[in-house]
């Protein structure tokens, strides 16, 4: 593009509306206290300056904006309204009505108890007969689970959840030469299969970068950095800035030292960017010896409110670029906001994302060994392998193949890692332990959460959970796989880090579901060795299985891995790759009912609430292309 056209188009941004986004009464999954709720590969939000942001002037800043960000999620962002003037009159009238309402309340509350009373007379002199009848009802649901001595061979479940688990299991048992339900491997093919990829697709000329260079040292984990990359390569468009290859924030928690070579192709990146943008390897060397932070250029999380518009990397941002030559952004977490944005440059973001990373060879051969056992060695590659994989490892498993059809797996991310467990805030069964466990882990890694719980007034464990901000827990997990009609046989693939509660808090899902896998019983010691201590390069692994599986469950819709895996799924899957989004608030209104609902009704019900977000629609305005590719930036329709 030449410098005129890009300047124009750098004008007409700025005219955009310079004030935030509006409020929306949406509670988010999780709140941002250091930029996000650590991934298992994430790394601390440090930055090499801290205070008040030098462009929200007039603005809470620091740990005050935080502490009022985080206040207005969790309440829903919800504003008192004013009251209006009372007429001249008004509180005569108001006290006469008052008086009206309390006698119509009080004749209600007095009729309510003497209905209540004559029930009651009722009940007490039919309950000898009762308790008869009851005693010989052996097949009531009671009588299935309070058995005090378990007949040999049978699995006793406790915990919170244990009737509703000895009942899923009986189920299961019952089930097993059933056929599963039809929709259970499958999406609204029709509706779905009306969109194709086509974010590959260019309208512009090259971008000549010549405003300067920006650097991004992104933080994280692995999925969280691939978000900051494709943003970085939009602001470096918007810019007309030439884009350093991104570098990966060091972790002192896993100490992971990969970098975006180490993940991706290197090359492959910088060649099929090259139409869009121009991007380097490293700075000038005139540029090199620059002490970044005494000039000015490097841009914190603290500094770009989260979801930032173009208009204000125009206003606040171009002008250092032109003066200094270099923007260094540290941290970058999810600083680009989704919409407005124009086409073009929402479009290079899905290009970056689906089209212009693609992991390094080394990752890819060993995700195919992954993908290969998870499918039994099959003659026939999965849907995706081909994007996932490349063509060569994919030719390597046919190779390698000894039967024609291939194993269906069930992929599911399950997000209870202590980090995600701590930050919500909720409780989950553990008692004194368990919250004496995680208050001292929010003192070491929320701090300002844990300052926040001193002087603000929070939620109630129980309030989060009925608003479904709770993650789902590995027992809530199997259960709606159960209650969705999963076979027991079914093959599933486990994708997560360590669970919080270790193996006992997987013991129910183990159990009724024995064919359980993760990519340490799938891979050698050997196979695993090369990525030893690298937890970036491991999560990889895990979104290629769970990108690639015949179906995909995820337990926390506001994952960043389940976010970009359901989206990969949708921009390459043609309709063909189901995906399951559990709506938590829904379940959470269902499972608190766990000691007295039915387990046909909590079928139906589950099902239900699932079979509604399985629904094909566009990108609902403002949210993620990376999760939601269905737009016309990224997605062509066919009809």
């Amino acid at each position: 593009m030449s410098s005129t056209s890009n300047s124009n188009n750098s004008h007409n941004l700025a005219l955009e509306s310079k004030q935030d986004r509006p409020n929306t009464v949406r509670i988010p999954d999780r709140v941002d206290l250091r930029g996000s709720p650590r991934s298992r590969q994430g790394s601390p939000s440090h930055s090499p300056r801290l205070g008040p942001s030098r462009f929200l002037n007039g603005e809470k800043s620091g740990a005050s904006f935080v502490g009022a960000e985080l206040l207005g999620k969790l309440w829903g962002d919800r504003k008192k309204q004013p009251k209006n003037a009372k007429r001249k009159g008004g509180k005569v009238w108001y006290q006469k009505e008052r008086v009206k309402g309390l006698v119509v309340v009080t004749a209600l509350v007095g009729l309510f108890f003497l209905v209540d009373w004559i029930m009651l007379l009722r009940l007490q002199d039919h309950r000898v007969g009762s308790d008869d009848r009851s005693s010989r009802n052996a097949s009531s649901v009671s009588a299935q689970v309070k058995v005090t001595k378990p007949s040999k061979g049978k699995k006793h479940y406790s915990g919170i959840y244990g009737r509703l688990l000895a009942l899923a299991a009986h189920a299961l048992a019952e089930g097993q030469n059933k056929r599963e339900p039809k929709d259970l491997w499958q999406e609204p093919v029709v509706p779905a299969s009306a969109w194709r990829p086509c974010a590959d697709q260019r309208d512009w000329e090259p971008n000549e970068g010549k405003n300067g260079y920006i650097m991004v040292t992104a933080n994280g984990g692995i999925n969280q950095q691939r978000v900051a990359v494709c943003n970085a390569v939009v602001l470096a468009r918007l810019l007309n800035a030439t884009l350093v290859v991104p570098k990966f924030m060091y972790s002192s928690v896993w100490k992971d030292v990969s970098q975006f070579g180490d993940i991706y192709q290197e090359e492959h990146f910088i060649k099929y960017l090259a139409p869009d943008i121009r991007i380097v390897k490293e700075l000038p060397e005139e540029l090199k010896s620059l002490d970044l932070e005494a000039i000015g250029s490097v841009v914190t999380d603290v500094d770009v409110r989260k979801e930032s518009k173009p208009s204000f990397y125009l206003k606040n941002i171009l002008p250092i670029l032109l003066q200094k030559r270099v923007v260094h952004f540290v941290g970058f977490g999810n600083r680009l906001a989704f919409d407005p944005i124009p086409f073009q440059l929402q479009r290079l973001r899905c290009r970056c994302n689906f089209h212009a990373l693609k992991f390094v060879p080394k990752i890819q051969e060993t995700a195919a060994l992954l993908l290969e056992r998870l499918h039994k060695h099959s003659a026939q590659p999965g849907l995706l392998d081909h994007y996932l994989v490349g063509p060569h490892a994919v030719a390597a498993m046919i190779a390698r193949s000894d039967r024609a059809k291939a194993s269906k797996y069930l992929a599911l991310h399950l997000r209870f890692e202590i980090d995600m467990v701590a930050h919500s805030l909720c409780e989950f069964g553990g008692g004194e332990k368990e919250g004496q466990e995680l208050e001292a882990y929010r003192q070491i890694h929320f701090p300002a959460l844990t300052e926040l719980k001193k002087t603000e007034k929070l939620p109630s464990p129980a309030m989060l959970r009925s608003e479904g901000l709770c993650p789902l827990t590995p027992e809530e997990a199997v259960l709606m796989l159960a209650a969705l009609g999963f076979n027991r046989k079914t093959q599933i693939y486990v994708a997560g880090a360590q669970i919080y509660g270790g193996t006992s808090r997987l013991a129910a899902l183990t159990s009724l579901y024995p064919n359980l896998v993760t990519k340490e019983n799938l891979l050698s010691s050997a196979e695993l060795e090369p990525f030893k201590n690298f937890s970036s390069q491991l999560a990889a692994l895990d979104f290629i299985a769970c990108t690639a599986a015949d179906a995909f469950a995820m337990t926390d819709s506001g994952s960043q891995l389940s976010s970009l895996v359901s989206g990969y799924r949708i921009y390459y899957g043609g309709g063909r790759m189901p995906t399951i989004r559990p709506n938590k608030r829904r379940l959470a209104d269902i499972f608190v009912k766990n000691n007295t609902i039915e387990w046909k009704v909590f079928e139906q019900r589950v099902r239900k609430a699932v079979r509604q977000t399985k629904h094909v629609q566009s990108r609902p305005k403002a949210r993620s292309v990376y999760r939601y590719p269905r737009c016309k930036e990224c997605m062509c329709r066919t009809d």
